[in-house]
């Protein structure tokens, strides 16, 4: 199995994105699928990551080699951002299989979920935090002297937190687990 994780800016998302996304999917009965961060075309941001010709540009790139597109970006506090992705999934998921999640607020709030967090901080108020990366992950990776490291302590965190899957899909059930389920469902029925 083939999956296409198409984040807004590859940048710095892959190293949250391919070891969360290969921990899940495992997590859930597919430890061979392999699990590839879209590069080509550089979106760039939410802005070309929620334009249709955009996306549109991605698929063509990648069908037939990919069995399973995931669009992931940052909610980044718009509480109708999933309203359009409900759109680009009906678009996309006509004769593919297209699914599309925004991480609440930011992509480093899936990966704070599977950290053990400083004592002084609550996950309520991780949770409930729109500049995420600025607030929490940053502060964090500095912590662990890792913001040095490739995509500024993401990759180090990011192969850490994907041990913690279970405890991501609790955290964060309204998103990073309602698209675990979904891919459950379809992947196992």
């Amino acid at each position: 199995m083939n999956v296409l994780i198409i984040p807004e800016d590859f940048r710095k998302d892959q190293f949250i994105l391919k070891p969360l996304f290969s921990g899940l999917f495992r997590a859930i009965g597919k430890p061979r699928a392999r699990v590839v961060v879209c590069q080509e075309p550089l979106l760039g941001g939410i802005g070309g990551a929620m334009k249709a010709e955009r996306i549109q540009k991605v698929v063509e790139k990648h069908e037939g080699m990919t069995d399973i597109f995931i669009l992931c970006v940052d909610r980044d506090g718009d509480t109708n951002r999933r309203q359009h992705l409900n759109v680009l999934e009906e678009e996309f998921g006509t004769g593919r299989t297209f699914f599309a999640e925004n991480a609440w607020e930011e992509l480093e709030t899936w990966l704070l979920a599977g950290m053990d967090l400083p004592n002084d901080w609550s996950w309520q108020d991780v949770r409930a935090e729109i500049s995420v990366k600025e607030k929490y992950f940053n502060p964090l990776a500095e912590q662990r002297d890792v913001a040095n490291t490739p995509g500024e302590g993401r990759k180090v965190l990011g192969e850490e937190a994907a041990r913690k899957i279970p405890t991501i899909r609790k955290k964060c059930s309204e998103d990073f687990d309602a698209l675990a389920q979904r891919l459950d469902t379809f992947i196992n029925n």
